[in-house]
């Protein structure tokens, strides 16, 4: 059994290289990029504006970071030193990555609804502008010549 992997490799690379290197997943590369970039700038907005802007309006004007609720379970004893057994759970965490969520998603929605909408009109527009019009109908006068022409060319022959 003789298998060339020498050419396989080569092959395999070559394959590769024209699907790493196509405009398309360079592209994706780069939005994926400036997506994970525009994230982190979405969650700091989040977390140090919005979120403490909220913890301010809110009666209790403790930090969202707070906001949890608290499940007493008893108590144990460690080292001999009784402690309450509690489960907290921070929704006010929960809370801002949906804010986060939504200001991502609200973004996206004007990016690629409203944004590229607007931009394929633009295109389409300009695509009909540089696509000549049918030529107009001819007028009724020259549609009953030519059928009296080729009636005449039928009794010809």
């Amino acid at each position: 059994m003789n298998v060339n992997i020498k050419g396989k490799a080569s092959s395999f690379m070559d394959e590769f290289k024209s699907f790493a290197f196509k405009g398309n997943v360079v592209d994706m590369a780069i939005g994926v990029i400036i997506g994970a970039a525009f994230g982190k700038i979405v969650t700091s907005m989040v977390n140090n504006i919005i979120m403490p802007v909220i913890s301010l309006l809110l009666p209790s004007g403790n930090n969202y970071a707070d906001w949890k609720f608290s499940i007493n379970r008893g108590t144990e004893i460690i080292d001999g030193v009784e402690k309450a057994k509690v489960i907290d759970i921070p929704y006010g965490l929960f809370l801002s990555e949906i804010v986060s969520f939504v200001i991502v998603a609200l973004v996206l929605f004007i990016v690629i609804k409203k944004f590229l909408g607007f931009v394929m009109n633009i295109k389409k527009a300009e695509v009909e502008a540089t696509t000549p019009a049918a030529p107009p109908p001819p007028p009724a006068q020259e549609v009953l010549l030519t059928e009296i022409r080729d009636l005449l060319k039928k009794q010809a022959q």
